[in-house]
């Protein structure tokens, strides 16, 4: 599952309830709020959150909540809120301070409630089995870490997981947003302090893949659109969504795709050769190739003639080689996610701050 994150400091406007039905149009299927964060003013928190509760039933979203005992007292709710209030039903519960294992066990056996991963112990489990716990609605959430340099190392958060499975727990961790980033600290809220700046879809793929997590949050309030159709298109289609500099636009008119094999230093294009027909590439601007760069074989190179590359690194100047665009910045480690046949998708970079 993928999921996001809203939060309730601030007024829940239609341009959020916009920001929810993309996320769900993109494959997105979870949502995480909190009840206790402390800079929130409790006393419009609940009036947002049943807002945002009718709007997740509206759209097929799965709400989740975190929330502590201290924290319901602020709300003026109790623990006996939890298991009668209307407002909480069918709603995950990611349990945070306060509550007992015999508590926890009870909320169980009516709801999802999701543990804190990295605290749980072997005692606890066999604890929550003997007050007959459903483990079927268990799974065990890591947190997320706003200050810089205290997000988790991926080894530690790899061997708890496996351990977490082993329990019979599904996992999830954050990834950091890449647009609005949520305060005080604005420095992304990620649970892995490596993927504190890595490109959301690199973040969540390496949780996914190398890090035995089960499903993955976007911890910030806020995923561009380029983002959201990034991860769409690599998750549901297989396609990697490049944002590109050119001004050979038909670089834009296909889907192009990787050869069955991986070479070192460029992702080498299959159709480039195979779509040449009878034309001539002339040489022209067979300047440094820097990473990201895209690149044409011209008529000096014989037989390699229309050869589309992109480069995986930086590459010297060639004057057998054409440079005929670049892979935006921002989007230039997800050639990293390139595998043999693998689709990829050129689009107009910065089309979608035009369209906003």
């Amino acid at each position: 599952m993928l999921g996001f994150s809203v939060y309730l400091a601030e007024e829940l406007t239609d341009n959020q309830y916009q920001y929810l039905a993309s996320m769900q149009n993109h494959g997105f299927t979870g949502v995480f709020t909190s009840l206790h964060i402390p800079e929130d003013d409790p006393k419009l928190v609940m009036t947002r959150f049943q807002r945002l509760v009718q709007w997740c039933k509206t759209l097929n979203l799965e709400l989740t909540c975190d929330l502590s005992l201290q924290g319901l007292g602020r709300l003026h709710l109790s623990y006996d809120d939890l298991l009668s209030a209307t407002v909480f039903k069918n709603i995950g519960l990611r349990i945070d301070d306060g509550f007992s294992l015999r508590q926890i066990a009870q909320l169980s056996q009516q709801t999802k409630v999701m543990l804190n991963a990295s605290t749980i112990t072997v005692d606890e489990l066999v604890q929550l089995r003997q007050f007959q716990a459903d483990f079927s609605n268990l799974e065990a959430w890591h947190n997320y870490y706003p200050r810089p340099e205290t997000g988790l190392s991926a080894i530690w958060l790899s061997e708890k997981n496996e351990w977490l499975q082993q329990q019979g727990l599904r996992t999830m961790a954050f990834v950091a947003g890449d647009a609005g980033k949520r305060g005080p600290i604005y420095t992304g809220l990620p649970t892995l302090e490596c993927d504190r700046q890595r490109h959301p879809l690199i973040a969540i793929v390496d949780l996914l893949k190398k890090w035995h997590t089960d499903n993955v949050y976007i911890g910030d309030p806020e995923l561009s659109v380029l983002g959201q159709q990034q991860i769409s298109a690599y998750f549901e289609q297989r396609a990697l969504v490049l944002p590109i500099t050119t001004t050979h636009h038909f670089l834009y008119r296909q889907d192009w795709h990787s050869r069955p094999d991986i070479a070192a230093q460029v992702v080498r294009l299959i159709e480039g050769r195979v779509q040449l027909g009878t034309r001539v590439i002339h040489s022209d601007n067979t300047v440094e190739r820097c990473l990201g760069t895209i690149t044409q074989d011209n008529e000096r190179y014989g037989r390699y003639m229309g050869e589309l590359q992109i480069c995986r690194t930086n590459l010297t100047a060639d004057q057998r080689v054409n440079v005929i665009g670049h892979v935006a910045a921002h989007s230039q480690t997800l050639l990293a996610l390139v595998r043999p046949k693998q689709t990829i998708r050129f689009i107009k970079e910065n089309i979608h701050e035009e369209e906003q």
